[in-house]
């Protein structure tokens, strides 16, 4: 997949998936890394951007098998705010096969 194309939506794709459930960083570049290649530090670049907007918040899980997990979850805002950037796809994507 073009870079540029996935640097456009990736943030959206780390939305949606968080709108599914919560999920701790780890996780959440497996699910997406199942459709696009994806790496860790991207997605983590991406996750500090939206808990400092504000749309996600962070709380830690024990885990049995290492240390603590920090889970991501989506704020009132974050859906809010996911819900407006899914428009926004769907309208640009819709321009865009009328156009191709």
């Amino acid at each position: 997949m073009d870079a540029q194309f996935k640097k456009g939506v990736l943030e959206l794709c780390v939305l949606s998936k968080l709108l599914q459930n919560d999920k701790y960083g780890y996780e959440l570049t497996e699910d997406i890394s199942k459709e696009m290649s994806v790496t860790a530090g991207t997605l983590y670049l991406i996750l500090k951007r939206l808990k400092d907007n504000g749309y996600v918040d962070t709380y830690l899980v024990e885990s049995s098998g290492g240390p603590a997990r920090k889970y991501y979850h989506l704020t009132d805002s974050g859906k809010t705010y996911q819900q407006q950037q899914k428009e926004e796809w769907i309208s640009f994507t819709k321009k865009v096969e009328k156009l191709i």
